[in-house]
């Protein structure tokens, strides 16, 4: 499938250290037409060179290098996220009806299919383990996953609404409860909760990245992101960012976190390289691109959205318009 070029100017906020200044800022560069229907988490598989889609119904991998989309690359419905398994060809996707595939990363193809609780949503893969954690949203359960086996090895009770969740890559396992507005760790060599934290002043938290500083960067619904010690789970620093955020990741090599807001179409670009992260600026991406991910071999960012037409009288979502839903490219 071909696509489009299509440039949109960064929004520049204030800049904080030489350093924040001298980087380039990233911004939209091309538009890749999706098929229609609803996506959710996005994550990139750098040693096969595709973005991973979580679709309404499969999960599309689009090709990093040329654009070429392959629809329902993986085979089911109401995806939520996919964790890749290093050192495997192996990857997971969770569907919302209770159950974690997992698939071949080079076909797609479905070799075994692991059940969880209901509302399987985001995951993680969790290196000191080698295990996939997929977070039970509605549930308030985690499902751990043994993505070689194809088999589930564990489950974990926190009794809250689940959103998504990040390592720190020494056995410890971090997730946001959206419903009560809290932080949790969990170890991972023993299963057990070590601390459930509030996050004063943060609404409905939802995505979460860990920074090899130490820090945890949760999204919070009412236009802020709180950063939280890893150690302690002490509060440090708010930003802020757009309304209507959901995921936030971290680009490590170039010490950078996003986190993007579909209720203004922006994305809130986070210096890391500091002992406290601090906005670096605002880019403008476009209204709906509440999710995405970042590749980390070219730091190239991506996110999907679409146009929407008038909300039901009776309230709900607006519906999408047929042939509007695309990848965002932005570098």
């Amino acid at each position: 499938m071909k696509f489009a070029s299509f440039a949109i100017s960064a929004v520049f906020a204030a800049l904080s250290g030489p350093a924040s200044a001298a980087a380039a800022l990233p911004q939209v560069v091309q538009r890749i037409p999706l098929h229609d229907g609803g996506w959710d988490i996005l994550t990139v598989d750098p040693e096969y060179h595709r973005v991973l889609i979580s679709r309404s119904d499969g999960v599309d991998a689009v090709d990093t290098r040329t654009g070429a989309v392959t629809a329902h690359f993986v085979a089911g419905s109401r995806f939520h996220g996919v964790s890749i398994v290093p050192g495997t060809r192996l990857g997971v996707a969770t569907e919302a009806a209770g159950s974690a595939l997992v698939f071949d990363r080079v076909t797609g193809k479905v070799t075994a299919e692991v059940k969880t609780d209901p509302d399987a949503d985001a995951s993680v893969f969790e290196p000191t383990s080698r295990t996939v954690w997929v977070m039970n949203g509605d549930s308030g359960t985690i499902s751990i996953v043994d993505p070689v086996a194809g088999a589930p090895v564990g489950k974990i009770s926190l009794g809250s609404a689940l959103e998504f969740a990040d390592v720190d890559g020494r056995g410890h396992v971090f997730v946001n409860l959206s419903d009560k507005s809290q932080l949790a760790e969990v170890d991972a060599a023993t299963r057990k909760v070590v601390r459930i934290v509030p996050l004063a002043g943060c609404d409905h938290p939802t995505g979460l990245a860990y920074l090899r500083s130490g820090m945890l960067i949760s999204a919070c619904a009412n236009d802020i992101a709180k950063v939280t010690r890893a150690a302690d789970l002490k509060p440090v620093a708010d930003i802020a960012i757009g309304p209507r955020p959901d995921g936030a990741f971290a680009d490590e090599a170039r010490r950078r976190a996003y986190v993007p807001s579909g209720g203004d179409g922006t994305l809130t670009v986070v210096d890391t390289a500091a002992p406290s992260p601090a906005k670096l600026a605002t880019v403008q991406t476009a209204k709906g691109a509440r999710t995405g991910a970042v590749d980390p071999s070219t730091g190239t960012v991506y996110s999907v959205t679409a146009k929407y037409g008038a909300p039901p009288a009776t309230g709900g979502r607006p519906p999408i318009i047929p042939g509007s839903v695309e990848l965002l490219v932005i570098r």
